[in-house]
């Protein structure tokens, strides 16, 4: 569901991973149309580092 909010709405994307800054800088490259395909990378990139994050936290947390 994350992806497919990455994808159409990247800035929304950022404020559900806890980055509102980024979100902010998102929405303002995704006003121009050709920002759109940036920001859209951008935050399928970010959630796929928010992941890999949230798996290493519970590895850790698991000792």
């Amino acid at each position: 569901m994350r992806l497919l909010l990455a994808i159409f709405l990247p800035w929304l994307q950022f404020f559900t991973i806890g980055r509102p800054l980024a979100g902010i800088i998102c929405l303002l490259l995704q006003i121009t149309v050709i920002g759109w395909i940036p920001a859209a990378i951008w935050s399928v990139y970010a959630l796929s580092e928010y992941k890999t994050d949230r798996k290493i936290a519970r590895a850790v947390a698991g000792r």
